[in-house]
């Protein structure tokens, strides 16, 4: 069941949406430079072990699930999950009254 939302709420969803998506884009691109800076240093000042693979191995993933977050793309906990665990709860609660 879709929420019937007035023009002014719809345009400020859409308006958090993009600025969501917009702090996606900011962050992979910083992601981007820093690593790039990263590697040259690494090569620069050693070589022989790459270091860098770990730094980037680690905000890498937190790239991908603000990525995932921006775009709405839950593997498990959607926003349908939640409106039907929300109405699972508030129909125990209901039952748990009508019993006493």
């Amino acid at each position: 069941m879709e929420p019937d939302y007035t023009e002014r709420e719809r345009y400020y969803q859409a308006q958090k949406r993009v600025k969501e998506i917009k702090g996606f884009y900011e962050h992979l691109m910083v992601f981007i430079l820093v690593s790039i800076i990263l590697i040259g240093i690494n090569l620069i000042t050693s070589p022989e072990y790459f270091w860098f693979v770990w730094c980037l191995l680690g905000w890498g993933i937190g790239v991908v699930f603000h990525g995932l977050k921006a775009f709405r793309i839950s593997p498990s906990f959607s926003k349908e999950w939640e409106e039907r665990k929300i109405r699972e709860i508030i129909e125990k609660e209901k039952n748990k009254k009508t019993w006493k």
